[in-house]
């Protein structure tokens, strides 16, 4: 601390005293408190009832590939791994990777080996998304009708793979950064949209981001009593843990009726039966299509 002398200290005495209007208090410690902002506001649209939230029958490992794979290799992981679903890519205009397998009868014949699937749609990303490869943005001004427009397109791709009324369909949301709250409530009223339009086809709504970003977002609207919110949630966070506790982050009573999915790893190869894919690996307690 830094000596001060008695003229000094006079001086500083005066200052503190005009800072405070000779009462002692500043204006800052009188004046009201702003009021805090939420980062996401509450957002409602009507909405037909969605399929109930029910156990698929199904929890446990599932492994998610960029393409779908090789028949073959499921008959292999069938019998040799310890996985039970597996997610594809099955509608959306930003799809990473194509999908020469992907078919009808690829659906029929996996679903007769025994494997369960987590659709997944990738369209339009957040708006401040810094993906170059994914450049098509959710529009704020029309998130919620742009969410609808999507759900039509996946309901479109998971009819034509053989999905029936009442599948699951998880729109992939890209992690993006925090720093705007304007996008993140584009992804929430997108989102709302986007369950809507499912729920109006008799599909249900499945949401997946990063934990830090979509996911946080997501829960905020939830707490905020947005609607409706997605029927299933799977969220990325890769810390090894195989479990859907919602790793310190996402709070026990939100999507709690068996609506997880949790990315717990991710870009490995596993060989099981002398078949190698490049995975990530999940572990569901969640919505699934059969």
């Amino acid at each position: 601390m830094r000596y001060l002398r008695p003229a000094a200290i006079v001086a500083a005495s005066l200052v503190l005293l005009l800072a405070t209007d000779g009462t002692g208090v500043s204006d800052e410690a009188t004046a009201p408190a702003a009021a805090a902002v939420p980062r996401i506001r509450t957002v409602t649209l009507p909405d037909r009832p969605g399929p109930p939230k029910v156990r698929d029958g199904y929890a446990g490992p599932a492994f998610d590939a960029c393409t779908a794979p090789p028949l073959d290799a499921l008959r292999a992981w069938r019998g040799a791994s310890p996985y039970g679903a597996v997610g594809i890519y099955t509608s959306g205009s930003q799809r990473g990777c194509g999908q020469p397998r992907l078919t009808a009868e690829w659906v029929r014949q996996a679903r007769a080996i025994g494997w369960r699937f987590l659709p997944v749609h990738v369209g339009l990303q957040a708006p401040c998304s810094e993906l170059t490869h994914k450049p098509e943005r959710i529009d704020p001004a029309h998130a919620a009708q742009q969410g609808r427009q999507e759900a039509v397109e996946a309901v479109r791709g998971l009819r034509a793979l053989g999905f029936g009324v009442g599948s699951p369909v998880y729109l992939d949301i890209e992690a993006y950064p925090m720093r705007d709250a304007a996008c993140g409530q584009a992804v929430v009223d997108f989102t709302v949209g986007w369950t809507q339009g499912l729920h109006a086809a008799g599909y249900r709504s499945g949401f997946y981001s990063s934990l830090n970003s979509g996911v946080a977002d997501l829960a905020a609207a939830a707490r905020a009593g947005s609607s409706p919110l997605p029927d299933g949630l799977w969220y990325a966070r890769w810390d090894e843990h195989a479990d859907t506790a919602g790793s310190g982050a996402l709070s026990p009573d939100l999507w709690a009726l068996h609506q997880r999915v949790h990315q717990y790893h991710g870009n490995v190869e596993e060989t099981y039966g002398g078949a190698t894919l490049s995975i990530d690996r999940n572990h569901v307690d969640g919505p699934t299509a059969g």
